[in-house]
């Protein structure tokens, strides 16, 4: 998995190398870690309609929402945390 340089502007990174990196991750979580597809649809959904997400990120926490969503254990950072 290439790591994305967390000093990068946008315009300066390759947002399909970006995109691959998350997905990357998201595959590797080993399944005891990882939330069932029909829970992390569910969150993305959520994170969707939600006005802190920009260019697939949660401007609350700053992580990639879809990384984040992967997680069995994670929560929306939101205070009022969405996901419940």
């Amino acid at each position: 998995m290439k790591i994305v340089c967390r000093k990068c502007l946008l315009a300066e990174m390759d947002l399909q190398e970006v995109y691959q990196s998350v997905s990357e991750y998201v595959e590797a979580l080993p399944p005891d870690k990882k939330a069932d597809d029909e829970e992390y649809a569910r969150r993305l959904e959520i994170c969707k309609g939600c006005e802190s997400l920009a260019d697939g990120m949660c401007v609350k926490c700053g992580c990639y929402v879809e990384a984040r969503a992967a997680k069995k254990n994670a929560d929306c950072p939101d205070e009022k945390n969405k996901w419940e």
